[in-house]
């Protein structure tokens, strides 16, 4: 049976293929597609107008070495960021830049320059960097507002996730007003939650609308294994607009300020007073001595003297001390402030006008 098979093999082997095993050996027709539709071409309008704007960052941080006391520079991050403006400025998330001795900004042609640090705001994540580039390179990116966003909404995000370039990602606005951790521990009201794909590296980048304008400025995602989970957060571009020129013009944030001191949080409960910020110190000669308000203190015989507690600011109540420089950071140094204030069981208004934080 063997040999009968072996004598057939060059037959079958030299057999004509069916005519339709010939035809399949040329390439097939392409299928006409026809034009984009509408959602597909603002997607690519919106990334060709907006990632000209939008920086790859890398920082490297120095090392001595223990015994040869040689100093080596070793990685330390990458991020995002976007051109803020025609001087070079560079806006990107605080904790990107974070334990870095040097930073280095590549732009979406490529070219990379080293960057200085002109400011920092750590209790909103932010940071402006300032690149020495020439004009024609920097496209400063375009400003929406986030007061008018709508849950719903279509975002896009572009960044750098680990470390590929000029990613695109899109979603919509999942919710507003949410409360995000800052790097110093204190909250970030306002931020907007997005189900647009934040993964680790896009972190300062932008978050747009379909208009391809900045509204918020991508800075976390909540997921257990650090990669994106439908749930990423950005910082709100009004927010972004406030700090940036203060960063730009101080190299940081100078807070307006009551000139206050704050007990801790269950010492107003300790003491039966309300929810509020419970005041064990007033500076003297501050915009709060000024506007009448007393700490919490002890008499020649040790017993407690009732100070003040503020519970609300222009009739936003205030639970805690953050709550409290929340609010006053909204506003600008001399501008005047409505606090509601109780003090042994009485509730009073007065008007102070804030101070400086230097």
């Amino acid at each position: 049976m063997l040999a009968l098979v072996l004598a057939l093999l060059p037959a079958l082997l030299c057999a004509p293929l069916p005519a339709h095993a010939n035809g399949s050996t040329q390439p097939r027709a392409i299928t006409p597609r026809g034009p984009l539709d509408a959602e597909e071409s603002n997607n690519i309008n919106v990334f060709r107008k907006t990632s000209p704007s939008v920086v790859h960052i890398t920082t490297l941080a120095y090392q001595r070495d223990l015994f040869s006391m040689r100093v080596t520079e070793q990685p330390q991050g990458t991020g995002s960021g976007f051109i803020w403006d025609e001087a070079g400025h560079i806006v990107t998330n605080f904790h990107v830049i974070q334990g870095g001795d040097r930073a280095t900004v590549t732009l979406a042609d490529q070219s990379s320059f080293p960057a200085k640090l002109v400011g920092a705001f750590p209790d909103r994540d932010l940071a402006v960097l300032r690149i020495d580039a020439p004009r024609a390179k920097l496209t400063p990116i375009a400003l929406g507002s986030s007061r008018e966003l709508q849950v719903g909404q279509k975002v896009y995000a572009i960044g750098n996730p680990f470390g590929l370039d000029q990613t695109l990602t899109t979603g919509i606005v999942s919710a507003l007003n949410r409360e995000i951790e800052s790097v110093t521990r204190r909250t970030i009201r306002g931020a907007i939650q997005t189900d647009a794909a934040i993964n680790p590296g896009n972190s300062g980048g932008p978050l747009l609308d379909s208009a391809g304008r900045l509204i918020g400025v991508n800075t976390s995602i909540y997921s257990p294994s650090g990669a994106s989970a439908g749930i990423g957060f950005a910082i709100p571009v009004d927010e972004v607009n406030r700090i940036v020129p203060r960063l730009i013009r101080d190299g940081r944030v100078i807070r307006p300020a009551l000139g206050i001191t704050s007990g801790a949080a269950n010492l107003a409960q300790a003491l039966g007073a309300p929810k509020g910020v419970l005041l064990v110190g007033v500076a003297s000669g501050g915009p709060a001595a000024k506007a009448g308000l007393q700490p919490y203190a002890r008499d020649r015989l040790g017993r407690i003297v009732p100070g003040d507690v503020i519970t609300a600011v222009d009739g936003q109540p205030v639970a805690d001390l953050d709550d409290l420089l929340s609010l006053i950071e909204q506003r600008q140094i001399g501008e005047k402030a409505s606090l509601t204030v109780w003090r042994a069981g009485q509730t009073r208004k007065v008007v102070a006008t804030l101070g400086s934080s230097d």
